[in-house]
C-alpha cells in the first residue's frame, strides 16, 4: 500500500459539556495538527499516490470551514460533542467527498486522519473507500 500524507494546523473554539471533560466543559480554544494520509494499492501513471499540491488544497478547503470557528455554533456539529475523534471523522468524510471527484479518486483505497492537540497524544479515524 502506498501513502501520501499532508499536514496542516487549524484552531477552533468549542465546549465539551459533560462532567467527564472537567475544565473543558466550558468554552475554550484548541489548536490541532491535522495529518491526512491518502492510500492506494498502486501508484498512478505519474508514479504518485496523488498530486501533493492537490492533496494540500483539499485539506485546506476542508479545514477552512473549521478554522477560527466556534464548533458549538457550527451547523455540521449540531447535537454532537466535538471531541477530537468526532473532528477526525468529520475531516476524513469531508476529504473523501472531495477526493472522490478527482481524477485519481477512484483508485484511492481510503484516507486516514490523525489529529494532534498535544505532541504526545492523538486521535484518528480511517475511512476505507468501497469499490
Amino acid at each position: 500500500m502506498f501513502r501520501l500524507t499532508v499536514r496542516r494546523h487549524f484552531m477552533i473554539a468549542h465546549s465539551l459539556p459533560r462532567e467527564s471533560f472537567g475544565p473543558a466543559q466550558g468554552l475554550h480554544g484548541a489548536t490541532f495538527v491535522a495529518e491526512v494520509t491518502f492510500r492506494r494499492a498502486e501508484l498512478n501513471n505519474d508514479a504518485i499516490v496523488l498530486d501533493i499540491g492537490a492533496a494540500g488544497t483539499i485539506l485546506d478547503e476542508v479545514l477552512a470551514g473549521l478554522n477560527y470557528n466556534n464548533l458549538d455554533e457550527h451547523p455540521d456539529f449540531a447535537g454532537q460533542l466535538t471531541t477530537t475523534e468526532v473532528l477526525a471523522r468529520f475531516i476524513a468524510e469531508a476529504v473523501a467527498a472531495k477526493v472522490r471527484g478527482s481524477d485519481d479518486g477512484g483508485a484511492l483505497a481510503g484516507v486516514d486522519v490523525l489529529l494532534r492537540e498535544h505532541p504526545d497524544a492523538w486521535a484518528g479515524f480511517s475511512l476505507d473507500f468501497e469499490r
